[in-house]
């Protein structure tokens, strides 16, 4: 935290413009839809409920589940965890905006706003690379999972990928800190997103703008780089697989963590390889919808559906709530 106000602190030095509480920007979101404001707030806050319920009861679930204490349920549980923060970041902004006609947010909480969700998807990033060399290990080095996986490796690997996402998002903010402003920013979107802060700021810093780039190219291919080769020597192994059943078994271990994958770095990619031109821009927010509000939400539901121990405990929990309502 004192790491943070002292970028803040920095960041209004660097802002020839005007002090820090003088910037303000303008989160347009949807309003050039003024039909559409009420009808997506309420599909908005659907979505939203269902998320925080939907994640919060996964990370429940793996906690009173013996069965789901492994290592690919720990980790699962992270995701969760992450999804629900990063959906709680997002959504509440983006639902106030969408009913008020002050779309304003002033310069901290903006960049509070985007400092957090960069913590969350960096971290997410990798925690899905760290799932797939999980299977990976499960699958092509059965025998060595329990030493490769155990407790203290798993544990090393998620401080890892939260250190890693809070470097990432101490750099990226310090590349905004240290630009300069006007008064009033508008802002063609409905978060506080790395490109619409740059497209409105008045200074130029190439440096800057490189170390952004080779930096989140690296989190971004590094983190598929794990994937594809993890999943790359499972296929491989899967086929060698003399028996059927043996090779409908590792598959379907992975079928969910995979989808998941390719949602999350299908949606990552297509999000910033739209270019950026006014043509473009209802593309990116939908694209930014999709990717910052119902991936959350899809992510308990792809690996809760494939599971039998976790539609089992959630039986059981129906049951139990059941009980004690009519009790």
């Amino acid at each position: 935290m004192l790491v943070f106000c002292d970028f803040l602190q920095l960041g209004t030095m660097g802002n020839a413009d005007g002090n820090e509480s003088d910037i303000i920007f303008i989160l347009l979101g949807f309003s050039d839809y003024p039909d559409l404001q009420i009808p997506l707030f309420l599909v908005f806050l659907v979505i939203y409920m269902i998320t925080v319920v939907g994640n919060l009861v996964m990370i429940v679930i793996i906690r009173i589940n013996p069965k789901l204490h492994t290592p690919m349920y720990l980790f699962l549980s992270h995701l969760s965890f992450l999804d629900f923060c990063y959906s709680t970041i997002v959504t509440p902004k983006l639902l106030h905006i969408l009913v008020v006609e002050d779309k304003t947010i002033s310069f901290a909480p903006c960049i509070t706003q985007y400092s957090f969700a960069v913590i969350c998807v960096v971290t997410e990033a990798f925690l899905l690379a760290m799932m797939a060399y999980d299977r990976f290990v499960a699958i092509c080095n059965p025998l060595l999972y329990i030493v490769i996986m155990s407790q203290k490796h798993c544990t090393l690997m998620l401080t890892a990928v939260y250190t890693w996402g809070i470097i990432s998002s101490s750099i990226f903010i310090y590349s905004l800190l240290i630009r300069s402003f006007s008064g009033i920013n508008i802002i063609n979107n409905f978060l506080c997103e790395y490109s619409a802060i740059v497209s409105v700021s008045t200074s130029d810093n190439h440096v800057m703008e490189t170390i952004f780039f080779i930096l989140a190219n690296f989190n971004a291919f590094s983190t598929l780089t794990i994937v594809l080769t993890s999943y790359l020597f499972i296929f491989v192994t899967i086929l060698k697989m003399h028996s059927a059943s043996g090779r409908y078994k590792a598959f379907s271990t992975c079928a969910s963590h995979l989808t998941g994958v390719t949602i999350f770095f299908g949606v990552l990619f297509f999000l910033y390889c739209v270019p950026s031109s006014k043509n473009s821009w209802l593309l990116v927010r939908v694209n930014t919808v999709f990717y910052t509000i119902v991936i959350p939400m899809l992510n308990p539901l792809i690996y809760s559906l494939r599971n039998k121990d976790v539609k089992e405990t959630i039986r059981n929990l129906m049951s139990l709530s059941i009980r004690w309502c009519s009790g």
